[in-house]
This record gives C-alpha cells, structure tokens and sequence, in this order.
C-alpha cells in the first residue's frame, strides 16, 4: 500500500488536469442537442478505463444513451466489486448564476468548480485513479472488480433495468460500490447504510361540472379546493404522525445502536432551523430530527392547484381541484402496498359532495445495507485510514432507484460511499467538489479495494 499511496500524492496535478478534460464534456442525457456530446463522454471514459489498465472495456449501446463496462478479474478467490456510477449531468442553466463557465473547471480556494465534479463524475474518477494506483504499482488489485458507468441516471436511468436484465451473467458480483451521495459534513466522514423509498400520488376532485359564480352558487356547493384541503388536513395528527389505519405496520423500528450512532454526529436542530429560515421545526412526536429524515416514514403533499391563480381578482367557485402527495417509505414497508393503502383512505374520507380519482404515479423500495455487513466495515476501515478519523454511520432521506434495482435484479447489497458534501451543489449552478474529499476519496478507495478481502473472509488481519 505505501508505493500505491505514494503514487497517488505524485500525481495530485495530473489527476486534476485529467479530470479537468472530463468534465469540459457537456454531456447533458435529458437535451437532444447533447447527443453527440453524450457519445464523446462515453468514448472518453472508455479511453481511460484502458489507459488505467482495466481489461474487456466495451461501450454498449441503448436506445437512449451508451453504457461503459470494464472489467480486471485476475484475482481468484477474492471478492468482485461491481462499481457503479454515471456519466452524464444535470443542464447547467440558469447559466447567469455561475460564478465561472459550468463546463470549464476551475479551483477557486479549496474546491473545484464545474458542472459533475461532485455528480457524480468527479467521484466515479476517484476510483479511477485508484484503480490505476494499483495497476501501474503492483500489476494487479487486490479483488476483482467490474465497472457499469450509464449515461441515463440524471433522466431516471431509462434502460439501464433492461441492460442489467440482459447481462446478469456479465454483471455478477458480490456487492455493488457507489459514490454518489454525500458525507455528512466537512471533515466528519460517515457511511451512508441506508435510503428511503418513495410512492407518489395525485389527487383529483370534481364538484360541480363547470367552474361557477361564487356570488350566484356559493354555499350551496361544496368547493372541491375547500374539500381537498379539509382531506389532506387529516391525513396527520396534532403530533404529526400520519392517521391513515396500517401504515406504520410494517415500519422496522431504529435500533438502539442505530439511535446511539447518529446522537454522536454533531447536528443542531437550531442551526438547522436557522438555515432554513423557520422559526420552529415540525414533524411526528418521539424522534429526532436525524431519525425523522432518514428512518422514519413520511406523507407531504407535494403540489396543490385548482381555480384561478392569475393576477387580480376573479370570484370563481372552481370544478377542479389537485394535489400531489409523496410518501417517503423505511425498510420493510412496500411501495405497492402503501400506495393502495393511502388512495383507499383517502377515497373513504372524500366528503360525497365531490368526486375522486387518485392515481398511482410511481414508486420504489427503501434500501438498507446492514451496518455490521463486510462490505459496510470494509468501507468504515477504509474512510478512517483515508481521511484520518473514525467514520460516523448515516441514513440518507431520499432514494437513489438504482440501489434497489441492484438488489432486485442481481440479488446485491451496496455500499454507498460518498465523497460529496452537502452544501457542493449538485444540480445547481457553482456544483463543486472539496479538494480534500477528492484526494481523500482515492486513498479511501484504495483502501477498500485493499481491506474487502480482509472482511468478506470473515476475518480481520
């Protein structure tokens, strides 16, 4: 390890130049324009796989954008890793708002600016450069390890659910590895175990069958906005627990060393507020605001709408009224069930005066790796060597679909681990990446590589 840690302090400004070339690729998945920017980035990521030294490197096509995969796999008897992460980005606009061009990087203090250095090009090329600290050292790594790196993730990873369909055999592995999320704070590294899921709703209402005079109809028909907002004010109690019968069922409930671990990470409720401009923070009675977020489930009515919103003043009693809602969903709780279990409620305490109609607009699984799993303690070894101090253990409140596609398609648990921050503003303009997250992040990556054997044997050298 000393001569691949070495290598790695070597080459700082040859990584940052490298990287500098890959993220001047405006490779934007959502616009058509960027198409051929799209097939360039692909290309560029392929090159380098083979320059670092990686084998079977092969760009696949899709109906939408290409997926690189490489592979070393001289390794027998040690796990395989199959790492995952993406190529393309978030558009750059509103372009007014960056402080230098999105596409042309640039180190200001300790970060660098661009559009992907933390979203996640920057950390996928992490592991490249450790990767290639190995290869160039010592000839080989200390597992094997596979690589799927799509270019549709910002556009919710269209056909990627087919490609892993289609290559299960190509794609088996032990665990999967990704570095796109954050740690939980500068200079407090963390280990991301856990992610929520969601199922997402819309609410209709219809009255009356065109919109009315409010003067002429007003209080002989029921409002549909009067309506929907009396539906969604019962949806919770005055302790903010959500009222709907069977939902917290099938809720796991936190452990008390899960409780005891995230008591340890330095948080403020009243910084949070303040941040946030509230004057006082909300939500179900019992938990903290860490244990709210993460590991508790939630229902937030996401968007409302009905009437007339224009400027000035138009007395309508409106026919139409919506609403979107979203539950954020914790382990063992399904989004199938939940869904049906809200649209039911809901349709059970719609007044008769209005009609309803709710639809189910999409859904996916929470995601939990155990805490005491090799792959989690390989990366907990890793991130203390790799940034000096003893890693903290975090859940994550939103989801991330590709963690349970692992799991369903390939039968995988993963490790997230994060190198972001949270403050790097991922898919806002002046998107950065800390300097010393980045060079931290490919010594923790070589050490991951170096320590999984190590943990998967059941064993600690």
């Amino acid at each position: 390890m000393d001569n691949v840690l070495s290598f790695i302090d070597q080459n700082k400004d040859r990584y940052l130049s490298e990287l500098k070339d890959l993220l001047a690729i405006p490779s934007v998945s959502t616009n058509p324009q960027n198409k051929s920017d799209m097939d360039r980035c692909a290309q560029w990521v392929a090159n380098h796989m083979q320059t670092i030294g990686l084998q079977n490197v092969q760009i696949y096509p899709t109906p939408g954008h290409s997926v690189v995969y490489a592979d070393w796999l001289n390794a027998p008897g040690k796990p395989t890793v199959l790492l995952y992460g993406h190529y393309d980005v978030q558009p750059p606009e509103p372009l007014d708002l960056w402080t230098s061009p999105p596409f042309d990087a640039t180190i200001r203090g300790d970060n660098l600016y661009a559009r992907g250095s933390a979203d996640d090009k920057g950390q996928v090329f992490i592991h490249f450069k450790s990767i290639e600290a190995f290869l160039k050292n010592t000839g080989e790594l200390p597992i094997n390890l596979k690589l799927l790196i799509e270019g549709e993730e910002e556009i919710g990873s269209t056909h990627l659910d087919e490609f892993v369909e289609a290559h299960k055999d190509l794609l088996k592995a032990d665990l999967v590895l990704i570095s796109d999320s954050s740690m939980f704070a500068k200079d407090v590294p963390s280990i991301c175990y856990g992610l929520r899921g969601l199922s997402y709703l819309q609410i209709d209402l219809v009255g009356p069958n065109r919109d009315l005079h409010s003067g002429s109809f007003g209080g002989s028909v029921h409002n549909p906005i009067q309506a929907l907002t009396e539906i969604i004010a019962q949806l919770h109690d005055k302790n903010g627990r959500i009222t709907i019968p069977g939902f917290y069922k099938d809720v796991r409930p936190l452990t008390k060393k899960e409780r005891a671990a995230y008591k340890k990470l330095p948080w403020s409720d009243k910084k949070y507020a303040k941040d946030l401009g509230v004057k006082q923070l909300y939500g179900e009675k019992g938990f903290t605001s860490l244990e709210r977020v993460w590991a508790r489930p939630t229902l937030e009515c996401n968007g409302i709408w009905g009437g007339f919103i224009g400027e000035g003043a138009k007395t309508v009693l409106p026919s139409r009224a919506s609403a979107k809602i979203s539950m954020r969903l914790v382990p063992d709780q399904k989004s199938a069930r939940i869904g049906k279990l809200v649209a039911n409620h809901i349709k059970k305490i719609t007044p008769k005066t209005v009609q309803v109609t709710v639809r189910d607009l999409h859904g996916g699984e929470a995601a939990i790796t155990p805490i005491d799993s090799p792959g989690v303690q390989a990366a907990i070894a890793a991130l203390e060597k790799g940034f000096g101090k003893k890693p903290l253990y975090q859940r994550e409140g939103g989801s991330i679909p590709i963690v349970t596609q692992f799991k369903q398609l390939l039968g995988l648990d993963t490790v997230l681990l994060g190198f972001g921050l949270p403050d790097e503003n991922a898919h806002a303009p002046d998107e950065h990446i800390n300097l010393d997250n980045f060079f931290g992040g490919i010594r923790t990556s070589a050490h991951f590589f170096s320590e999984l054997p190590n943990f998967m044997n059941g064993r600690k050298k």
